[in-house]
């Protein structure tokens, strides 16, 4: 049979799963001893239950009040730590020893001495530390192990002569290596395994102090045949001789692998054809247990009869009770043997539901996901929807999108399968909320200055809808129905002309997309107002010209026109609608015109002129005014010039020298007309006075080194009679450095 894992107290622990469980324990200081029945001389003590005194003829028990079912049970495992110490007697040393056991019937009519307080004819197990050689009155130290019926030989309840074959087992005495007999406690460790063939043999391992001394397997005998119920306890026999027997921190495991669950009342029908039905037992593990897949099922049907196939188990009316056994193959726990399927047919009755979806940007109708749709509460079940009943009963034309099925307000048909085949119609209802309504919005935005082809939008502010809900904005539509590249910043949106699209979410998750027309506003400027040129010493007017609602001139002036106003820089901001420009507007000064060349040919002056704006008019009194930039009869000496342009503003003037005219010498030495001489000129700048022959080849010059001077000589010898020409050529010492060239003719009359 199947072996429960024990315990010496009920305790709480947490497996896979759930707390579950039950342990038994001889624990705490004073031990608590509540279930358990303490017997003859058995008492507590401090830690620890003394179950005899030091004294001869006395024997003690410790057992549970209560017996245990080891049904399920194929592991098991027991911890104590056990003293035996006292002053014993002169002839027989100390005596006798102490019994763990599991016994079947209750124990009653102990044994003192030699018999380690076992009852005579107990069935079970026995695992018994005896002290005492009965044979040679002498001191030992014996593990006896029997599993079976302490009456062999017969009549005789002393477990060490009992040698059934297979059912019992005694080590050698180990009173040399590991002595029962101390003044310390020893740790016990006993471990039970059923055979997984036969389930009256038990195989048990025992370790005192960590050395394994029993390892062998067991086949139970006499009244421990088929034994499933019993009681755990603790003996201990004082005879002749005497000892006291003490036990602590005994601990016997028992606990069967949690469960989730005792019980699943999964729906189940009946095929009507046939009048029964199949069900996959094994769909239902993870209702029990959370990993299945650690874990071995057994089921067994009415009667524990062992059900072969789980996995398609035939059932038919009426109630079918089914147990559940869960066993873990890698643990010590018990099997758990509390689990119950319970197969009730009923009819199968598929569910009428509503759906609502919304009918987005009012395209006609939703997109409905048909297999969310709770039609039944069985789990695993399957259906097909029809949009006729007469599709469903021809089974013709089923919707073959039903996890997207866009449709209007609609009734459609599905029929529902449960995994053992049963079948209903189930009506869906398909319903919208309602739309959301939006409308087509305008937004206009002046432009910006620095960049007048766009706007800034504040895209809140546009009203496209009365309803309640969300706003998501969009560059596109393709982006406002995909949900992308939303735009995050809608209050500060900068845009040329366009377009952007606003998506209203309402409570619903329904939504609707406005289209919002976006328009720049162009700059309105003045035109006439344009950049002037003045003369420097003057001033004007600026008109920005009619039409706007206000003016803000930079002097501060808010009128259309400013006046007096000189050479610079201004603006005015022009304001049409809501909207403000700002226009610039410069004052330039007249460019001056400026006196390049002045030509003096014998009386005739010829002035140059460039810059300023032409034409020009020339003075030499700056009062009598002429077009021609030609002068005749000019006097000889210092001499003014006039010029201004069409801005008739304040005339430049420059002064020159008409050079006295000079046209013979006589170079004979005589002091009267010897030599050229134009060293009055020597205060200019540049000054250079150069002689030409007639046929235009220089061949004298006349500057600071010649004292500006000619005499009619060249190298010393002098020029034949005849015409000469000649230029001199300086700069004026004004702030133009105006250039001036003086031509003219000379007769050199030389004596040979």
């Amino acid at each position: 049979m199947k072996k429960l894992l024990l315990y010496f107290s009920i305790i709480f622990i947490f497996l896979t799963g759930k707390l579950s469980g039950q342990t038994y324990q001889l624990t705490g200081t004073p031990v608590n001893t509540t279930g358990w029945d303490l017997v003859s001389n058995a008492s507590v003590s401090g830690d620890f239950i003394q179950l005899t005194q030091d004294v001869g003829s006395q024997f003690g028990v410790v057992k549970l009040a209560t017996p245990i079912n080891l049904k399920y049970c194929d592991k098991w495992k027991v911890e104590f730590d056990f003293r035996i110490d006292g002053n014993g007697t002169t002839q027989y040393g100390r005596g006798d020893g102490f019994t763990f056991w599991y016994l079947s019937n209750p124990p009653t009519g102990f044994t003192g001495g030699g018999g380690l307080g076992i009852p005579s004819g107990a069935n079970g197990l026995m695992v018994g530390f005896d002290i005492f050689n009965n044979s040679t009155e002498g001191q030992m130290s014996k593990i006896h192990v029997l599993y079976g019926t302490n009456n062999l030989p017969v009549g005789n309840n002393n477990i060490e002569y009992n040698t059934t074959a297979g059912s019992t087992f005694h080590t050698a005495d180990l009173n040399p290596t590991q002595p029962f007999v101390g003044a310390n406690y020893k740790h016990v460790i006993v471990n039970g395994e059923m055979d997984p063939v036969n389930t009256n043999i038990w195989h048990i391992k025992i370790q005192l102090d960590g050395v394994l001394l029993v390892d062998q397997a067991f086949t139970a005998s006499g009244g421990a045949v088929g034994m499933t119920t019993g009681y755990f306890g603790f003996s201990a026999a004082t005879g002749g001789a005497s000892a006291r027997h003490s036990i602590k921190n005994a601990k016997i495991y028992i606990d069967k692998v949690p469960i989730l669950t005792n019980t699943v009342t999964p729906f189940v029908c009946v095929n009507p054809a046939t009048g029964n039905g199949t069900v996959d037992l094994t769909s239902f593990q993870n209702q029990f247990v959370t990993n299945p897949a650690n874990y071995v099922f057994t089921y067994l049907g009415p009667g524990g009869t062992p059900i072969t196939n789980p996995t398609n188990y035939q059932y038919s009316t009426g109630t079918t009770n089914v147990t559940v056994i869960v066993k873990d193959p890698s643990s010590t726990l018990c099997d758990n043997g509390d689990g119950k399927i319970v197969l009730t047919p009923t009819p199968f009755a598929a569910n009428d539901v509503t759906l609502t979806g919304c009918n987005n940007n009012n395209a006609g109708g939703a997109i409905f996901d048909l297999t969310a749709a709770a039609l039944s509460s069985v789990p695993g079940s399957t259906s097909v929807f029809y949009n006729t009943m007469f599709d469903l009963n021809n089974h013709i034309n089923p919707i073959t999108n039903p996890s997207a099925y866009l449709s209007p307000a609609a009734t459609i048909f599905a029929q529902v399968t449960t995994p053992l085949g049963c079948t209903d119609v189930a009506q869906i209802t398909l319903s919208l909320f309602p739309v959301v309504e939006v409308q087509e919005a305008t937004l206009r935005s002046c432009s910006i200055e620095t960049k007048p082809s766009t706007g800034l939008f504040n895209l809140t502010t546009a009203t496209v809808t009365t309803q309640a809900g969300t706003k998501q904005y969009y560059p596109s539509l393709a982006d406002a129905q995909n949900g992308t590249n939303e735009i995050l910043t809608p209050i500060t949106y900068t845009s040329p002309n366009g377009v952007i699209f606003i998506k209203v979410i309402n409570g619903n998750g329904c939504y609707a997309i406005a289209k919002v027309n976006l328009i720049v506003i162009p700059p309105v400027f003045s035109n006439i107002l344009e950049d002037k040129i003045i003369c420097m010493e003057d001033t004007t007017t600026l008109d920005a010209g009619p039409g706007f609602t206000a003016y803000k001139w930079s002097t501060g002036a808010t009128t259309q026109t400013i006046s007096n106003v000189t050479v610079g820089t201004y603006w005015v901001d022009l304001k049409t609608g809501d909207c403000t420009v700002r226009q610039t507007v410069k004052v330039y000064p007249s460019e001056q015109p400026v006196i390049t060349t002045v030509d003096i040919s014998s009386t005739t002056v010829t002035v140059y002129v460039n810059g300023g704006t032409s034409p020009y008019k020339y003075s030499m009194d700056g009062i009598q005014w002429q077009d021609s930039n030609v002068f005749t009869n000019v006097p000889r000496g210092d001499n003014h010039i006039f010029v201004k342009d069409a801005y008739d503003c304040d005339p430049i003037d420059i002064t020159i020298v008409v050079p006295n005219l000079i046209n013979v010498i006589t170079p004979n030495g005589d002091g009267i007309n010897d030599a050229i001489d134009y060293s009055a000129l020597a205060g200019k700048q540049n000054l250079v006075f150069n002689i030409f022959d007639r046929y235009g080849a220089k061949i004298h010059q006349a500057d600071k080194s010649a004292r500006y001077k000619w005499d009619g000589t060249v190298g010393g010898r002098k020029v034949p009679t005849g015409s000469y020409w000649y230029s001199v050529s300086w700069n004026e010492n004004d702030k133009k450095n105006t250039p001036i060239k003086y031509s003219g003719w000379i007769l050199v009359k030389n004596r040979d």
